[in-house]
């Protein structure tokens, strides 16, 4: 999976979750029926947007366009609601037709394994294949996808002809194009033709957002390797390409406001909202220093008003606090299912038994996506997704607010979508 929209569960409502949910899943089991299951690997969060923009225009007299979805080892072998039709159709041709832009990409800079002849064959052999399916199946829901094809191509052209310090938005010119075009489809599937304009202009910069974001995610990497990047390329500082994306995300808020949405709290979040956290996650916050609980703690430097923050260091000439009555540490799990602090686990399986419950719980993904008793020692263990969804802080501080600034206003009051808890989005 892949994309620059990547909610935390911690942030999003139940209602909303159990959405992106539908959604996510929608969208990979469109792939698979569509596609065949190789497909399923071209799920990216971006894409499901597509769906979600879809589903949010329609009004309330259509239905929700659900179903219900059989047991899956990702959702712990349960079943769920997830989202189908036209909508997720059109996600799925999209998301595969930027996978496979992205396959012939890593094939023609000959990155990693695509640089051996035969990845590189077996890699242009999908590209083909995967350019005619997603072709097929969105000029079914009236989607040409020869706009996305035809940017990828005009990509590569761009980049070789860009002149010394060149604009980079020169550079960003075709994945807006590509963007803009499926977010304003998405009108013509509601049948709210009058959204179109708004929605490619959302759609515009964020396409824009997203190939900034990715270029300076990779401007190290890329320079380390000497694979070209739009920003060392045009000579583009990283206080720039900040502003450039942060003037994005506002223009998506303005565009937002235009579009007429039966509900608009999932849309909401996810473009006014997740773009920004996108940001902060690659730029930082503006005057903010990220918190990361363990190594405050290390430094003995708790942040004032966190109510997650390691408690203070002990004196080096008093020995810590112990017993029954001592502080526990608040990234130490507590409650029912997990071993209190200073009492002894339980028993241990020994290496036999020890390996087979490793095996079943990552056979049925019970080690990314539920608890379960740790296969060895016994202990009760969140998922692994649970633990490392939202941590960009370390601690889940974009919900809790363990920074103790007060900035995120709006975690817990967007359900609404019209944040009128004043963070003036």
């Amino acid at each position: 999976m892949f994309g620059i929209i990547r909610p935390c569960r911690h942030r999003l409502s139940e209602r909303l979750q159990a959405s992106w949910t539908a959604h996510l899943c929608g969208l990979c089991l469109a792939l698979r029926d569509d596609h065949g299951q190789l497909a399923r690997t071209a799920t990216n969060y971006d894409g499901l947007i597509v769906s979600v923009l879809v589903e949010a225009q329609a009004t309330a007299d259509e239905g929700t366009g659900r179903r219900t979805a059989g047991p899956c080892p990702l959702r712990g072998m349960r079943t769920a609601s997830v989202a189908r039709g036209e909508g997720a159709r059109l996600a799925a041709a999209v998301s595969l037709a930027l996978a496979s832009v992205k396959i012939r990409d890593h094939v023609e800079d000959r990155d990693g394994v695509f640089a051996r002849r035969s990845v590189a064959a077996g890699a242009r052999a999908v590209t083909r294949r995967w350019d005619r399916k997603s072709a097929g199946v969105a000029s079914v829901v009236g989607f040409d996808t020869a706009v996305l094809l035809d940017a990828a191509a005009r990509q590569g052209e761009l980049e070789r002809a860009l002149p010394a310090g060149g604009s980079v938005l020169l550079v960003t010119e075709p994945t807006e194009t590509a963007t803009a075009a499926a977010f304003a489809h998405t009108a013509a599937l509601a049948g709210r033709p009058g959204n179109a304009a708004p929605l490619a202009e959302a759609g515009r910069l964020f396409g824009r957002l997203a190939h900034l974001l990715d270029a300076a995610e990779d401007q190290e990497a890329d320079a380390a390797s000497g694979a070209w990047n739009p920003l060392t390329a045009t000579g583009t500082d990283r206080a720039e390409a900040e502003r450039l994306c942060r003037d994005a995300v506002h223009g998506i808020r303005l565009a937002l406001r235009d579009v007429e949405l039966a509900d608009r709290a999932l849309v909401h979040v996810l473009l006014a909202h997740e773009t920004e956290r996108a940001v902060e996650r690659v730029f930082g916050r503006p005057g903010h220093t990220a918190c990361r609980v363990g190594a405050e703690h290390d430094r003995g430097t708790p942040l004032a008003g966190n109510p997650y923050q390691a408690p203070p260091r002990h004196d080096p000439g008093q020995a810590p606090p112990q017993g029954p009555g001592a502080p526990v540490p608040p990234w130490v799990p507590q409650g029912p299912g997990f071993t209190p602090p200073g009492a002894p686990p339980p028993n241990r399986r020994n290496l036999l038994a020890g390996c087979a419950m490793w095996a079943l719980l990552g056979c049925t993904c019970q080690l990314l996506c539920c608890e379960h008793d740790h296969p060895f020692s016994g202990e009760r263990r969140e998922g692994f997704c649970a633990r490392h969804d939202c941590c960009d802080c370390g601690n889940c501080c974009d919900a809790c607010q363990c920074c103790g600034d007060g900035s995120d206003c709006c975690s817990g009051c967007c359900d609404c979508g019209d944040c009128s808890c004043g963070c003036d989005c």
